[in-house]
């Protein structure tokens, strides 16, 4: 059998690779900063408790654009060259990162002007993620694009683990340095996607309407199962485990390490799932996909409970790199079926209302967290939190068997094998 070859020996996912790592590294050193910024402003003047309401309304404030927007970013992903839409937005996030350095450089930060520029991140991201996360399978041939996801997810995984550090560290050193260090880094993977040669166009009808396009995307969703269950499941599970939400609070009131020990906190999910990520990249899972998920999205809400009850800084980094392992292994099998599954020319939409699930997960997840704290204190919240989404798990393996019974990721020969596909006869 021929070996499967790297998907670093083709130039335009080398570039791709080189965007993700920086994108997220820039992400990762602003998201801390932000939290611990917003957190730290608001206890200046108000309870714990109030506080932890600013940190619920950033989450609130990042996805209400995503939602509004997600059918129109869709069907741009799938209209416009991807490319140019990444270039564009990346360099917009590089704006926002330099407007923050400038406010710390004076010392005028204010909780609305984090609010404002959370609010142009969201709509940024509802453009960038559709846009470049469909770039991937056109840049490798299918059999590679497993390996092509999880090599992708190394890159990111690696951004996660040290750009909280590295937003911390800065934030310790200059409020305004790791700002400057995120814009530089927007700028380069700006950069990298100019070097990205031409990929297939979409067949998109351009005379067809608009709006019917835009709904097809959820359309499809709505039709495979398959699909339909491992983004919900993902939406409902990391939406009641919103552990990561809370860690300023912990940094701070709970764990008593401060702004440099938020950054080992933030860094801990992204340490496991950077592990898992390059066991996958070498080792691509071949069997069993769905169920496995499934185990991993239960042990992601165990690990959230442990984490929730811990007060020893050692096993709160343990129980963060054992969820985030898990919740890799969850994205990993999560996006090869989006991917593998979904045509060429409707990866755009459907890659958008992915991303709405996954912002949904994740800024909702910060916000249900956040409001939850505020009523009845940040440990119960994380305690219930992962309580939930093991019982989400085990009614998503009854609501969904087509989870269950997904083996593996070989998309289908026909519409007909599309699991929940309904054909006229």
């Amino acid at each position: 059998m021929a070996q499967t070859p790297s998907p670093f020996s083709f130039r335009n996912y080398r570039f791709y690779w080189f965007t993700r790592l920086a994108t997220t590294l820039a992400q990762n050193a602003m998201v801390v900063v932000i939290g611990w910024q917003v957190y730290d402003i608001a206890r200046r003047t108000m309870a714990p408790r109030e506080a932890a309401f600013h940190l619920g309304m950033i989450g609130v404030a990042q996805f209400l654009p995503l939602a509004a927007l997600t059918l129109i970013t869709g069907w741009t992903a799938d209209r416009v060259d991807r490319r140019w839409i990444g270039r564009i937005v990346l360099l917009a996030e590089g704006a926002c990162a330099a407007w923050l350095a400038l406010l710390a450089f004076h010392d005028t930060t204010t909780i609305p002007a984090i609010y404002l520029v959370a609010i142009v991140l969201g709509v940024c991201r509802a453009f960038a993620n559709p846009a470049i996360g469909a770039l991937a399978p056109n840049l490798v041939p299918p059999a590679v694009l497993p390996t092509a996801i999880a090599a992708s997810s190394v890159a990111w995984q690696g951004g996660a683990i040290v750009g909280p550090a590295m937003g911390g560290y800065l934030y310790a050193h200059s409020h305004w340095l790791p700002y400057t260090i995120s814009a530089a880094l927007f700028l380069l993977a700006s950069g990298s996607l100019m070097f990205i040669r031409p990929t297939p166009k979409t067949a998109l009808d351009r005379k067809a309407n608009p709006w019917r396009q835009m709904v097809e995307g959820l359309a499809y969703i709505r039709r495979n199962r398959l699909v339909l269950g491992a983004i919900s499941l993902d939406l409902f599970a990391v939406l009641l485990g919103g552990a990561t939400a809370m860690l300023p609070i912990y940094a701070r009131d709970i764990l008593h390490v401060g702004s440099e020990g938020l950054g080992h906190l933030r860094a801990a999910p992204a340490l496991g799932s950077a592990a898992t990520a390059l066991w996958f990249a070498f080792r691509p899972l071949r069997h069993n996909v769905g169920l496995k998920m499934l185990v991993a999205v239960a042990l992601f809400g165990a690990s959230t409970v442990a984490f929730g009850l811990s007060r020893w800084l050692p096993l709160s980094l343990a129980c963060l790199a054992v969820l985030g392992a898990c919740d890799m292994l969850s994205v990993y099998v999560r996006q090869s079926l989006i991917q593998i599954w979904t045509p060429n020319e409707m990866r755009g939409r459907v890659g958008a209302v992915s991303t709405l699930f996954i912002s949904g997960s994740n800024e909702l997840g910060e916000a249900e967290s956040g409001f939850l704290a505020a009523l009845i204190g940040a440990v119960p919240a994380v305690v219930i939190g992962g309580l939930g989404a093991i019982g989400v798990t085990i009614l998503w393996a009854r609501i969904f068997p087509e989870l269950v019974r997904a083996r593996t990721f070989d998309p289908p020969k026909t519409l007909e094998d599309i699991p929940g596909e309904e054909m006229a006869k």
